[in-house]
Parts: structure tokens; C-alpha cells; sequence
């Protein structure tokens, strides 16, 4: 009996803890303010090298 009524105890908070989580996630805002996920047109560079470095056409890369 003990076992039992455990278990029904268990079902029971999962149960509302999953509503209580389903509700909360209908409930939000429709007004929000969403973040600019879009990139820019022109990526601004600060960096004066930006290409990678190239191997000598030998395949020599101990210099």
C-alpha cells in the first residue's frame, strides 16, 4: 500500500509540474522585443591582415 501511494504521489507532482510547465509556455508576451539576429550588410574588419597564411608552391613550409 505503501508503494502505491508513493507512486501516486510521484504521478501526481509530475503531472502538475509538466501542466505548470506547458502553461507557462503558452502564457508569454506577443508584444516581445526580439533580438536583431541578422547580420550585417558589410562586415566591419579592424584587422589590416585577414587572409590565411599560403604554403610556398615548393611545399617547403620549413622556410
Amino acid at each position: 500500500m505503501g508503494k502505491r501511494m508513493l507512486r501516486s504521489v510521484l504521478v501526481a507532482a509530475f503531472s502538475a509540474a509538466a501542466a505548470m510547465g506547458l502553461w507557462a509556455g503558452f502564457s508569454g508576451e506577443k508584444g516581445d522585443v526580439r533580438a536583431d539576429t541578422s547580420w550585417p550588410a558589410v562586415a566591419a574588419s579592424t584587422a589590416s591582415d585577414t587572409s590565411w597564411p599560403i604554403a610556398p608552391a615548393d611545399g617547403d613550409v620549413r622556410g
